[in-house]
């Protein structure tokens, strides 16, 4: 799957002021009518749980000038410095990240358990277009624009 190239989103969520974010190749649309959207999150991840109990989040689709972004998310930082110089505008369920190509929240309509993931499956409540140009994807390892 590594010479696939994969979309890069970061998945945001915040229960009660604790806020996470993880880098994820994973986002995948479900379904049209209604609109549904999946994300796969490893159980090991610190947004794992989190994620379960919030009941929903927000996804920001990468453009492909944000790399750092990608990578400052999937470093899995230390909580103090998440969000630490981190440009995010507000979210109905979750903070978004500025500069992205489109903003998706959504309401966790189920999990199932797929090996060592959870894929969430999301009713999209809200979207929104961001900044025209090419996305990121993520292939042999590395981020590049699509």
């Amino acid at each position: 799957m590594r010479r696939f190239p994969a979309g890069v989103a970061v998945v945001t969520v915040d229960l009660e002021g604790e806020r996470l974010g993880a880098t994820i190749a994973s986002l995948v649309s479900l379904s049209l009518e209604p609109p549904l959207v999946g994300v796969s999150i490893g159980r090991q991840s610190a947004s794992h749980e989190l994620l379960r109990r919030a009941g929903g989040f927000g996804v920001s689709v990468l453009s492909a000038e944000q790399a750092q972004l990608a990578q400052h998310f999937a470093r899995g930082v230390p909580p103090i410095v998440h969000w630490h110089g981190i440009e995010i505008r507000p979210g109905e369920r979750a903070p978004l990240l500025e500069g992205a190509l489109a903003w998706i929240e959504c309401r966790t309509q189920a999990e199932h358990e797929v090996g060592d993931h959870t894929l969430f499956v999301g009713a999209v409540e809200r979207t929104e277009l961001g900044t025209r140009g090419s996305g990121l994807v993520y292939r042999e390892s590395d981020y590049r624009p699509a």
